[in-house]
C-alpha cells in the first residue's frame, strides 16, 4: 500500500485561511501526536471475541467465544501535503495525517484474522461546532463496518498507566447489568469456545483481562516516555459513528445479526530509555458487539516494535 511520492492534495482555490493545528505534542509537525507512527510495526497480541454461532450438529448454542494470539504486522505512511476541508459556518482548515495496513494472522491456526487499512489524521480546534484540536482514526473491516473515532492525544513521562479491562457481555445500554457465561472459565470444557489446540498459551489472566498481555510485556521494557491516543466513535465529539452492512444490522424484528455498536480504543506510544525516538507501540481495543439483546465485548490488544 504506497502512496505515490509526489501525490498531494490541491484546493482549487486555494485555502485563503487555513486554521493552524493547535497542540503541545511536536508542535512544530503538522502530524502532531502522530509524527512518530509512519514505518513498520511488528509484534504479537491477543484477540477475544463472543460471536453468534450456528452448530453443525443443530444442537442450541447461540454463541461462541474465541480466543486467539496472533501476530501482527502494522505498516503505516505519512501522507504527503495536507488534507484541506472546506468549511461554510467557519474558515476552511487543514487537517494532515498517515495511512495504514494492519495484517494479523492467528499464531496457532496460521489463519487471516484481520486486515483492515485506515487513516489516522490530525484536525485543528474548530469554531462551527466549537471543539478543540483532535485525533481522528478512520478503518475499513472488510466484515463490513466502517468505523470513524475521534479523540486527543496526551504525553507523559514514564510508560503508560494501563487500565484492567473486562470482557463480560451485557443488556443492551445497561452496562452494570452483567451476564456472565460458562465460555469465559477455561477450567470448564465446552463446545461454546475455542478448541483448545486453536487457543494454545491463552490463560485464564489474559481472558478475565486481555490487558494483563500489555502490563506483563511493560514489564520487561523502561519506558521512558508515552504519547496515548484515546478515540471512540461515540459522539462525545460532534459526529463519529460506525455503520454495518446490512446483513449485520439485521432485521427490526428480530434485532442485530453482528453489529458493531461501539468501538474505543487506546493507543501508547513509547519511548525506551536510552532511545531518541519512540520504538514501541502497544494498544488495547474494545468493539461492542450487538446481539441477542446482549452487548459482547471484543477485545483486541498487542505489543509491536518498530522495525
Amino acid at each position: 500500500m504506497d502512496i505515490e511520492k509526489d501525490f498531494a492534495f490541491a484546493p482549487h482555490p486555494e485555502i485563503s485561511t487555513p486554521r493552524p493545528l493547535l497542540t503541545s505534542i511536536n508542535p512544530t509537525d503538522p502530524l502532531g501526536a502522530l509524527k512518530d507512527l509512519p514505518g513498520t510495526w511488528t509484534g504479537n497480541g491477543f484477540n477475544l471475541i463472543w460471536l453468534p454461532h450456528h452448530p453443525a450438529s443443530g444442537a442450541f448454542n447461540d454463541r461462541l467465544l474465541k480466543l486467539s494470539l496472533f501476530s501482527e504486522t502494522l505498516e503505516i505512511e505519512s501522507m504527503p501535503g495536507s488534507i484541506p476541508n472546506r468549511g461554510y459556518l467557519q474558515g476552511d482548515i487543514t487537517m494532515h495525517g498517515v495511512t495504514y495496513l494492519q495484517q494479523a494472522i492467528d499464531i496457532n491456526t496460521n489463519e487471516g484474522l484481520h486486515v483492515e487499512p485506515g487513516i489516522w489524521a490530525t484536525a485543528p480546534m474548530t469554531s462551527a461546532p466549537p471543539e478543540p484540536s483532535t485525533i481522528i482514526r478512520i478503518a475499513s473491516i472488510p466484515h463490513g463496518t466502517a468505523v470513524l473515532a475521534q479523540g486527543f492525544a496526551s504525553q507523559f513521562s514514564g510508560p503508560p498507566r494501563i487500565p484492567c479491562i473486562d470482557t463480560i457481555p451485557f443488556i443492551i445500554g445497561a452496562r452494570k447489568m452483567k451476564i456472565p457465561f460458562p465460555e469465559a472459565n477455561l477450567s470448564i470444557p465446552t463446545a461454546n469456545r475455542s478448541p483448545p489446540g486453536e487457543m494454545a498459551g491463552v490463560t485464564q489472566a489474559m481472558v478475565d483481562d486481555p490487558n494483563s498481555v500489555l502490563i506483563s510485556d511493560l514489564a520487561e521494557i523502561t519506558v521512558a516516555e508515552t504519547i496515548e491516543l484515546h478515540v471512540s466513535s461515540d459522539h462525545a465529539i460532534t459526529g463519529g459513528g460506525a455503520v454495518n452492512s446490512a446483513f449485520l444490522d439485521g432485521t427490526r424484528a428480530g434485532g442485530p445479526n453482528a453489529q458493531t455498536a461501539l468501538v474505543t480504543a487506546r493507543f501508547w506510544i513509547e519511548t525506551r530509555v536510552g532511545q531518541t525516538s519512540p520504538d514501541y507501540l502497544q494498544y488495547s481495543q474494545t468493539v461492542l458487539l450487538n446481539f441477542r439483546g446482549l452487548s459482547w465485548p471484543h477485545v483486541t490488544v498487542a505489543t509491536l516494535q518498530k522495525a
